[in-house]
């Protein structure tokens, strides 16, 4: 059983922004989380991070979840800058840093359906990947559930198409957790990511928001490829996930350019 957590205890003030630091808006923004056999992540990342395991139905299970959204308005956090939209999914493992005890995400990477992608891939070696990025989503103004949501990503790297649907008798359910809140402290709050540059080096990066109001989803279809590829979650498990949850617009700092770690 994961032990207790307050979100009032990882709320920080927001780190004030500088340089290259950007803001952004979310749209559409979802998590689609698995819980799958601890083994399934052998050596995907570096010894000096450990899984954040969950106990579920007897078993230690490691999460990985996929992040579908719409980048809205972004643009530098200090500069007048142009904005940008562009569609993107995460995908990232739950993490603890053994060298700082802080519960983080590993990135196995993300595409990214916008040509700035030539920035984060070319001059700072991040796992990003092309891919065209559609999302068809229904929110109703009423009840504030989507009524459709549907996201297609056309990628060599990380094939994917989803389809959710919300309604007010969803229930959250986070087996392994003493409570709900936390359960979201360690699903919706990590600030810091690491990955594997495209020159095997281990880079950072950190980003700020505040406590995210997302509500429970249900998962009528899915199939990402790069999770089947990689044997970490089959296709027919696609189809069962641990949690979804969506949040239809939240706002984010990212703190740029990215750490590498010698």
């Amino acid at each position: 059983m994961q032990e207790p957590r307050k979100l009032q205890d990882y709320l920080i003030d927001r780190p004030k922004p500088k340089g290259l630091d950007v803001l952004c808006g979310l749209k559409h923004f979802a998590i689609i989380t698995y819980a799958v056999p601890v083994d399934r992540f052998r050596g995907i990342f570096p010894e000096r991070f450990r899984l954040d395991t969950v106990e579920v139905n007897g078993q230690e299970m490691g999460l990985i979840s996929v992040v579908p959204f719409i980048d809205v308005d972004f643009t530098s956090a200090v500069f007048p800058f142009p904005k940008f939209t562009m569609g993107q999914t995460n995908y990232r493992i739950y993490i603890i840093d053994t060298q700082t005890g802080e519960r983080c995400v590993w990135f196995l990477g993300t595409t990214l359906d916008s040509w700035t992608l030539a920035v984060p891939k070319y001059l700072w070696n991040l796992p990003w990947h092309a891919g065209e990025v559609s999302f068809d989503c229904e929110l109703n103004e009423t009840t504030g559930l989507y009524d459709k949501y549907q996201m297609e990503t056309d990628s060599s790297w990380a094939q994917a198409s989803l389809s959710l649907v919300q309604s007010e008798s969803d229930q959250l359910n986070f087996p392994g957790f003493p409570d709900v809140e936390s359960a979201l402290v360690y699903l919706t709050h990590p600030l810091a990511g690491f990955y594997y540059r495209s020159d095997r080096k281990l880079g950072t990066y950190r980003v700020w928001h505040k406590e995210l109001e997302v509500k429970p989803a249900k998962l009528e279809s899915a199939n990402f490829k790069l999770l089947s590829k990689l044997d970490i979650v089959s296709e027919s498990e696609q189809l069962s996930p641990y949690s979804v949850l969506i949040e239809p617009l939240n706002e984010f700092t990212i703190y740029l350019p990215p750490t590498v770690i010698e």
